[in-house]
Formats: C-alpha cells, sequence, structure tokens
C-alpha cells in the first residue's frame, strides 16, 4: 500500500508539473531567431558596439505583442538567405524587399515600411544629375544580392557591387563610382542625419521603383508568419509600430 501511494505521488507531482512550469508553452519555448544585416541604418546597425534601429527593435515589440520570445542576431547580407534556407536561424529582419522570385522560396509577413530605390550623388554634381536617367553609361555603386543592384539591370549603367552601401558611398566621394543607388529610407539616413556625409551627398530625383519591405520566415512556416502577423496587427492597432516608426524617422 505504501509503495502504490508513493507512486501515485510521482504521477501526481508529474501530472502537476505544467502548472507551475511559469508559462504557456510558447513562452518556455527558446526564442524564434531573426537574421538582420547591421550595415543598413536606421533600420539596422551597429552603434558603440550595440546592434540596433528600427527593425532590430520590431522584432521585441513583435514578440511581446505575440505573446513568444524572438532574437536578432547579426548576420551578412550575402550570406542572409542562405542560413534561413538551412535552419540557421527562423526569419529575416533586414529590410527585405518583397519580390516575386523571393516569394517563391521565402515566405513573407504583412508589409512594414513602403520605399523605393533613389540615387545618391555628390551635391557638386546635383546640377547634371538629376535622376536615374542622367546616369546612361555611368559607373553606379550598389550593395550586391540587394533590390537596388537588381533594378539597375534595366538600365544602360555600369555596376559595381560592394559589400555594403557604405562601402559604396565612400567609393563614390572618391571619385571610383559617379553614383549609388539604395532604398528611400537609407538614402535618407545617409543624406540628411549623417553629419559626415549630408553637406556631401544629396538625392537626385524621385525613387524610380516602389517596393514593400516585410520580414521573411523559411517556406511553409505558417505557425511563426502567423505570430509575426499577429504582432503586426496588434502594434499596429495599438499605435506601438507607428511610435517605433515616429522614433526612426520612418513616418
Amino acid at each position: 500500500m505504501k509503495k502504490i501511494s508513493v507512486i501515485l505521488l510521482v504521477l501526481l507531482f508529474a501530472l502537476s508539473l505544467p502548472l507551475f512550469s511559469g508559462g504557456t508553452k510558447e513562452e518556455t519555448a527558446k526564442p524564434y531567431v531573426f537574421a538582420s544585416d547591421a550595415t543598413w541604418p536606421p533600420l539596422e546597425f551597429v552603434n558603440n558596439g550595440v546592434l540596433t534601429g528600427f527593425e532590430v527593435e520590431l522584432i521585441p515589440l513583435i514578440a511581446e505583442k505575440a505573446g513568444v520570445s524572438m532574437v536578432v542576431k547579426n548576420i551578412p547580407w550575402d550570406t542572409i538567405f542562405a542560413g534561413l534556407a538551412n535552419g540557421a536561424y527562423d526569419g529575416v529582419a533586414s529590410g527585405v524587399t518583397v519580390t516575386e522570385e523571393r516569394k517563391a522560396v521565402m515566405s513573407f509577413s504583412n508589409s512594414i515600411l513602403e520605399v523605393g530605390q533613389v540615387v545618391i550623388i555628390r551635391t557638386q554634381d546635383s546640377e547634371r544629375i538629376k535622376g536615374i536617367d542622367d546616369l546612361a553609361g555611368k559607373r553606379i555603386g550598389v550593395q550586391i544580392g540587394t533590390t537596388g543592384d537588381f533594378a539597375l539591370d534595366d538600365y544602360p549603367v555600369g555596376k559595381r557591387a560592394y559589400d555594403d552601401i557604405g562601402l559604396a558611398i565612400e567609393d563614390m566621394l572618391n571619385g571610383n563610382v559617379d553614383a549609388a543607388v539604395c532604398d528611400s529610407l537609407i538614402a535618407s539616413d545617409f543624406v540628411l542625419a549623417n553629419d559626415n556625409y549630408k553637406s556631401r551627398l544629396s538625392v537626385a530625383g524621385e525613387p524610380f521603383t516602389k517596393e514593400d519591405i516585410a520580414i521573411a520566415v523559411r517556406k511553409g512556416d505558417d505557425k511563426l508568419l502567423a505570430l509575426v502577423n499577429k504582432g503586426l496587427e496588434i502594434a499596429t492597432s495599438d499605435g506601438s509600430l507607428n511610435a517605433l516608426k515616429k522614433k526612426w524617422n520612418l513616418l
């Protein structure tokens, strides 16, 4: 009888563990990991050794609203989608533009921002370069594998690809390329907010593309996609998403 009682107590204790485990299965599971290439201020960048930016703060906001744990990891752009495909992390939050080609191999959240590709030039060239159509035959710097890189395939320009857009900007200032192309949010940061550049750089003309930026997850990961969209929807309805955009001058 005593032996049976001990067994019953053990069983009751085991059954009671979920009740006192400190949260739901979602709350206690290991965090979802999102990759971000921290070379794109104000979306993601490193400041005094700390990873920061709009999307770096957006991921924990989504996690809070969805009731799960999410973290951001700094990953170079040239390997970021390969890592997503092979399971090195769960998603990508790195200024990812939604394209038909990408939709074939990954899934996207609801749009978080709207952008367009723009031309950045040296301010001294602003009289002769008014936009993309004035760059025929010129050398243009872009970040490799970005939509700016792909967009230039439709124009008669010489393209030079770099590991990050900052290198393209520096090469332009040194006279090695005639202009640089990147999305409008990044251009605004370099031209308007960066003390090292704002008197030396200008944006030439209007955006020559229109794009949606969203968060990417592995194709078929419907559970994570639903969690991300849930967090975005709540953050949109309660105003916290707009507050975050305002903080990073994205409104």
